[in-house]
């Protein structure tokens, strides 16, 4: 009896056609079967030769034998010899076989590319994975695979790849006491876990496994408004366990420090950067950490911003503080990533201090310090101008920072893919050497000569069972590791990638989510703050509007109106010539181009120009039209993702169509809660009407002052 009922359910789960729920937890690596057409290519290779045995050689050969075995149900067999229909992994193949052009390859991919080529035919075919490093091969492994699970043609596979950046990170804003900042998917992953790190190892290795499949190299844990803490035995006993989780996927740890750590948990008088014994108990706490830690990666530094104790404290530069921490790591090859998101009150514009206070330090900091700049000059909005500083300082390392996690984006309740954002900071063109100066070359080390070139991402991980709090949101996780590896490639290709991985290869499937993906960053920038209107948010939880706050006794800069400026007279900012005169930070002809409300680029023009509300915009529109017709389009625009997706019910799993649904619908309840917010309010200063062929706002703008937003819902 008991033999007939698992007859029986094995037939049902064998069902063709049948899809099973899934929860999200193996994000992108789920490796399922592979569709008939592709089946007979990719289940010829039959046996694995590997070079080496290191940990990571085999963490590399591990994720492969299990993932030709999801995908093709063989089993590959280890062999002690290149023979047959196999697949070579390691490192100095080409010393092993003899291939047509493997050695320039591998002279070109530096220390962590990779080379993949496939050669010969039927049943004496070999797919070649080689490096010059181990974190090569694991690389190329992960890439091979990726191949497979979106059933690429590996017939004729002749693949040579390095990576842009040299540092490829996630920066965790998480806190010892296990809650993150700005984190929408539940508590942190590191910190204050009720379970034993070792009942954890499962769940920590698909973190580890998700960054080395899009070459993620390195993790911050800890938040940036760093407790001093995180410096005492009690917590660096929990990151030696994690550094030894991660070392075998090439990943190395850093941390967030807080600047008056010598004198908080040291002990000290003070933190003066230029004290000599200030400067010995970093040197000895940095001497601790590698002891336990050879392959410590170095500090994260926020500083002298938002109340955090920095050098400035003490009448010293940036570099005086970052170049003392980078003295004492500078033995163990350690670095020093220090923040420009600066900003203190002043009566100054803020979208101009990173620059004031960083570019006159141009070649003032140590060779192991890196300047962590904002991809924006003001702080992760949906959409800004890049940030002046990239270009403007050519005898420093300069490296981006991304936000992955919605600050401002609506958190996990909202569907924004990122990569397109992203690509539009990397493509910008700062003039810095003359056209085609990209923000990308400014930081990829190919415009400047940097001694080293470096990526960051907020983390928008959590407990939840899907990481990420939303399904779709671990597409802005996979696709910002992608670009840190090759910021080229091209965002709907990254995005196709994701969906064929996380959830089908069927078109009919692939090709209307890739479109709601495509077309979602530019709909939360129309719902929310189009045309260059930004920080409209509330000010403490950056996610409802409130474009009306006035909080007694809080900085200007923190409420909305001192970014907005709406009056009788107009909105905007005024950062031309006549305002703040921020435009001068950019180089020529961007100043210009910027500074001329007729030549600025209209996405832009309210965070430039501060316009009167029947200013006559490119399409004939006056401002106020065209502002009111961006808010509807944003909601619109909602209503028709909603749509496209209700058609891939049957598709994929119930499960998790059902919660990307769900999603949608908070969605496009809060673009209609933005649009009526924000014009409804607006409306009070222009006096003109809504165009009339537009529905009616549905709220009452006295009853969305009076909503008070729970931020419980998105932990």
């Amino acid at each position: 009896m008991r033999r007939n009922i698992l007859l029986l359910f094995f037939l049902f789960f064998s069902m063709p056609g049948l899809i099973l729920a899934e929860s999200g937890e193996n994000l992108w690596l789920r490796y399922d079967k592979v569709s008939d057409n592709v089946f007979d290519d990719y289940s010829v290779l039959e046996t694995l030769y590997v070079e080496g045995n290191s940990p990571v050689i085999g963490v590399a050969r591990n994720e492969l034998i299990n993932a030709i075995k999801g995908m093709t149900s063989v089993d590959l067999d280890l062999s002690k010899k290149v023979s047959g229909s196999s697949i070579l992994l390691g490192v100095g193949l080409n010393e092993k076989i003899d291939v047509q052009g493997l050695e320039e390859g591998l002279e070109s991919c530096g220390p962590e590319g990779y080379v993949i080529r496939r050669v010969g035919k039927d049943k004496e075919t070999q797919v070649v994975i080689t490096a010059n490093t181990d974190a090569g091969v694991l690389y190329g492994t992960f890439a091979f695979i990726r191949m497979m699970q979106n059933e690429e043609d590996i017939s004729a596979i002749n693949v040579v790849e390095t990576p842009k950046y040299e540092l490829r990170l996630l920066n965790h804003w998480d806190n010892l006491d296990g809650t993150v900042e700005r984190g929408y998917a539940g508590h942190s992953i590191w910190w204050n876990r009720e379970k034993d790190f070792n009942d954890l190892r499962d769940h920590y290795q698909i973190y580890a496994r998700a960054n080395a499949s899009v070459g993620i190299n390195g993790t911050v844990l800890n938040n940036v408004n760093a407790a001093p803490e995180v410096l005492t035995d009690e917590y660096l006993e929990q990151v030696v366990r994690i550094a030894d989780l991660l070392r075998p996927y090439n990943i190395k740890v850093y941390l967030s420090v807080n600047f008056s750590s010598p004198a908080v948990i040291g002990g000290l008088e003070d933190s003066d950067p230029l004290r000599d014994e200030v400067r010995e108990w970093w040197k000895d706490k940095v001497e601790e950490i590698y002891e336990e830690i050879p392959d410590f990666g170095g500090f994260l530094v926020k500083a002298n911003s938002e109340g955090q104790p920095g050098p400035q404290d003490y009448g010293r530069t940036h570099a005086d503080g970052a170049n003392m921490l980078a003295e004492a790591l500078e033995p163990y090859d350690g670095i020093v990533m220090w923040r420009a998101f600066v900003y203190a009150p002043s009566g100054d514009d803020r979208a101009k201090q990173a620059y004031t206070e960083f570019v006159p330090l141009d070649g003032k900091f140590h060779e192991n310090v890196i300047v962590q700049v904002k991809n924006g000059p003001i702080d992760f909005q949906p959409r800004e101008p890049f940030s002046p500083v990239f270009g403007a300082m050519d005898e420093t390392s300069l490296m981006i920072e991304f936000q992955i996690t919605q600050e401002y984006l609506g958190f996990s309740n909202h569907l924004a893919y990122l990569a397109t954002m992203q690509k539009e900071t990397f493509e910008s063109d700062t003039y810095a050497k003359g056209p085609g100066s990209t923000v990308a070359k400014a930081t990829d080390g190919s415009l400047f000569s940097q001694k080293h070139t470096a990526i960051a991402g907020v983390a928008n991980i959590g407990r939840d069972v899907n990481w990420t709090g939303h399904h779709f949101a671990q597409a802005n996780w996979y696709a910002y590791g992608r670009l840190a590896w090759d910021h080229t490639l091209r965002a709907d290709d990254i995005g196709k990638e994701w969906l064929g991985m996380t959830f089908s290869n069927e078109d009919a499937f692939v090709e209307p989510s890739l479109n709601i993906m495509m077309r979602s960053r530019e709909a939360v920038v129309n719902y929310m703050t189009p045309l260059g209107l930004h920080h409209l948010m509330g000010w403490s939880h950056h996610h409802g509007p409130e474009p009306w706050t006035e909080i007694e006794g809080a900085r200007p800069d923190w409420l909305p109106k001192y970014y907005h400026n709406a009056s009788e007279d107009g909105i905007g900012f005024d950062r031309s010539e006549s305002g703040s005169n921020a435009v001068v930070q950019y180089e020529e002809p961007l100043a210009s181009i910027y500074n001329n409300p007729k030549t600025c680029p209209e996405n832009l023009i309210l965070w430039f120009h501060h316009l009167p509300w029947d200013y006559t915009m490119s399409s004939g529109l006056s401002l106020w039209d065209e502002l009111c017709y961006h808010y509807y389009d944003g909601v619109e625009e909602v209503r028709l993702m909603q749509k496209k997706w209700d058609r891939m019910q049957g598709l994929i799993d119930d499960e998790r169509f059902e919660h990307v649904r769900h999603k949608l619908k908070i969605q496009s309840r809060e673009a209609e809660w933005w649009r009526d917010a924000c014009l409804l309010y607006f409306q009070t200063f222009s006096g003109m009407p809504i165009p009339a062929e537009l529905e009616r706002p549905v709220h009452d703008l006295e009853e969305l002052k009076k909503i008070k937003f729970d931020m419980t819902h998105h932990n």
